[in-house]
């Protein structure tokens, strides 16, 4: 559970990152597709992981991680597509690509876990 706290967290962080970087895009860059797209699959992340506090079993528990990795690879795509159309700079891109990928892989590492622990 230490890593889940603790992916709760960053997930959370990761989320205010993401509604601030819409709050910027809509506001600086006049962007409103692409930042409401990034905002709902950003912050949807930390909203399935924390729902996945409250399974009901370890298959409950895996598929809330498991949307949450879905949302990651969704916000994953917006992440690039700003980057490649110059609507974010390499700085804001590198920092938020580190901080996903920190998730995506410790979601990968709790998922694979509670997988081998089912079939002990």
């Amino acid at each position: 559970m230490i890593k889940n706290n603790l992916l709760a967290e960053l997930s959370k962080n990761f989320a205010l990152r993401i509604i601030k970087l819409h709050k910027f895009l809509r506001e600086e860059r006049q962007e409103y597709v692409i930042s409401k797209q990034i905002y709902r699959s950003g912050t949807s992340i930390g909203a399935n992981i924390a729902e996945s506090k409250y399974a009901q079993t370890k298959a409950d528990f895996a598929m809330k991680l498991n949307i949450a990795l879905k949302e990651a690879g969704e916000t994953d795509y917006w992440i690039d597509l700003l980057f490649l159309s110059e609507t974010i700079g390499q700085k804001e891109y590198d920092s938020l690509k580190n901080d996903l990928n920190i998730i995506i892989g410790t979601l990968i590492k709790i998922i694979k876990k509670v997988r081998e622990s089912k079939d002990e």
